[in-house]
């Protein structure tokens, strides 16, 4: 393992090494591909001899290995064919017999392979670089699971009285490639950091640039994606890189689109996606510079032409679009929550919201108003026809108020959105003031509920101010929309919150679990294996 390591930190892909350097990548795939015989969570049990071996080697070599394979995804050497280096024909540096048979055995046994990548729709995949994200991604995300000492997993396993678990006398050791990824830093910058202290050799010195830019060509692999996720969330110096850009929509756009076609995708895919938006939000520049980047259009949106849209109208237009997808087909309380998150943390920063994206806004609470009214009057009705049976009167009260509760905690979050708009930047969104009072009524049943009434009061403080102003205005004829919207933008230069009751700003984060190989180790090796079985079946 460290021969093999030591070739791929030390040697440079070049056609006379490109094959090698395949090889080697594939083997080391197979090699630490014991954890596919493993359970699905790390234990003290299990055996992989060489990724153990891996984890073991020094700190440089560690760091020169996470370096090249990185620099292998972002620079994507080419397949060399019709290389000089695998001629059949006589070459005067090929003096010897034995050598020109090699050389023509050479093509013999790559021809199916060149075949393969020239002639197959995967053609623009690249084989070492996708090997080598695959071997990085296994790398970073394998911890050991070790007993703690004094402990004995065999003696818990007989003791059948004992009350501590297996999983409570472990523990994980620490990944040195993980480490390694989470210190990167931008050779392309001065090498001294805030604080004035010189950077080691110890530090994976990589150009953020090209990186940034393979990642939002990439970002339709679910393997970049998981990279672009691993930097985000571990490397704050590459996250504040990101956040400081000034072309997002080079990551975001292909982000938004994957998630605008989210039948296609895996749930695994979906969650990765919006993880991401949601540390991006996280910082109040990102929230404020979206709204500052105009799309001229966006063509694989179809459902409508949205014309000069900017990039965070269309992430509130794609984000809402996803929560109606999950109610209807996934419903996953976390993606629900992941998606409200992210918005609530856009919403004090929003910026001349588009038409659309405004109406979606108040059709999302529309939405959920209706299920939650729903599952209101179900649960009514059902506790009717229970009336006389205690037991299952009580068991209906204790489902249907759960998911009750659920909706409840959804419906309040997007009331709090729309009040932070209201709140904070109501003069420069008057397309949100004409959305609410275009469907006013949906709000009317929650005035007197005790946990709605404080925000929707809110919302009526706005509503009584403009439709006071379009009742001062004297018109002939019907009202227009342009006519109602000139109205609300010449009052919104007079609006003032006073009336309003303010409420702590929503901020939402993003918190990786304590044991996050119990998700992320299957996951890779089911990219990994998919890739694998698309190459043996192409083949």
């Amino acid at each position: 393992m460290r021969n093999v390591l030591n070739f791929i930190a030390s040697v440079d892909v070049s056609p006379n090494t490109y094959f090698l350097h395949l090889e080697l990548l594939n083997f080391m795939i197979i090699a630490i591909s014991t954890q596919l015989l493993c359970g699905p969570s790390p234990g003290p049990n299990d055996v992989n001899p060489f990724l153990d071996a891996a984890m073991a080697q020094d700190s440089h070599l560690v760091t020169s290995v996470v370096c090249n394979l990185l620099l292998n995804y972002i620079t994507r050497p080419r397949v060399p064919f019709n290389r000089a280096s695998y001629s059949i024909f006589y070459d005067r540096s090929q003096n010897s017999v034995l050598k020109r048979v090699g050389s023509a055995a050479a093509n013999i046994v790559l021809l199916p392979f060149s075949y393969l990548i020239s002639s197959s729709s995967e053609g623009s995949r690249n084989p070492i670089a996708d090997s080598s994200l695959q071997v990085l991604l296994v790398l970073i995300h394998y911890h050991k699971c070790l007993v703690s000492e004094g402990y004995s997993v065999l003696k818990n396993q007989v003791s059948a009285s004992s009350d501590s678990s297996p999983k409570d006398n472990t523990y994980f050791s620490d990944n040195p490639y993980c480490r390694a990824l989470e210190r990167a830093i931008d050779c392309e910058l001065d090498c001294v950091d805030k604080e004035g202290n010189a950077h080691s050799d110890q530090h994976v010195k990589l150009p953020f640039a090209p990186l940034f830019d393979t990642l939002g060509m990439c970002l339709a692999d679910e393997t970049a994606v998981l990279l672009l996720y691993s930097f985000l969330q571990g490397n704050s110096t590459f996250l504040e890189y990101v956040l400081v850009r000034t072309d997002l929509d080079t990551l975001l756009m292909p982000i938004l689109e994957a998630l605008y076609d989210a039948r296609r995708m895996t749930a695994y895919q979906i969650y990765m996606l919006l993880i991401i938006l949601l540390i991006l939000s996280q910082d109040t520049s990102f929230n404020a510079g979206i709204h500052k980047l105009i799309l001229p259009t966006v063509p694989w949106y179809k459902e409508r032409l949205l014309y000069q849209s900017s990039l965070g109208s269309l992430m509130v237009i794609i984000l809402i679009r996803t929560i109606q997808y999950n109610l209807s087909k996934l419903r996953d309380v976390y993606l629900h929550t992941t998606c409200l998150a992210t918005l609530a943390n856009m919403a004090p920063h929003v910026h001349r919201l588009s038409a659309y994206a405004s109406q979606r806004l108040v059709s999302l609470f529309d939405m959920l108003s209706r299920k939650y009214n729903k599952l209101a009057d179900l649960r009514d009705g059902k506790l009717n026809i229970a009336e006389n049976n205690s037991i299952e009167r009580s068991s209906l009260v204790e489902d249907m108020s759960a998911e009750l509760q659920i909706y409840t905690d959804f419906l309040r979050l997007v009331l709090e959105i729309i009040n932070a708009i209201l709140t904070y930047v109501l003069p420069q969104n008057p397309e949100v003031v004409y959305a609410i009072m275009h469907k006013q009524e949906v709000f009317q049943p929650f005035k007197n509920h005790p946990r709605f009434d404080e925000l929707v009061e809110n919302i009526y403080t706005v509503l009584d101010f403009f439709n006071s102003r379009m009742d001062a205005q004297r018109m002939n004829g019907d009202w227009s929309v342009n006519l109602v919207l000139q109205v609300i933008i010449m009052n919104c230069r007079s609006w003032h919150a006073d009336g309003m009751k303010m409420f702590t700003q929503l901020h939402f984060t993003y918190e990786q679990e304590s044991h996050p190989e119990e998700f992320f180790i299957p996951y890779v090796w089911q990219l990994v294996l998919s890739r694998w079985s698309y190459t043996f079946v192409s083949c």
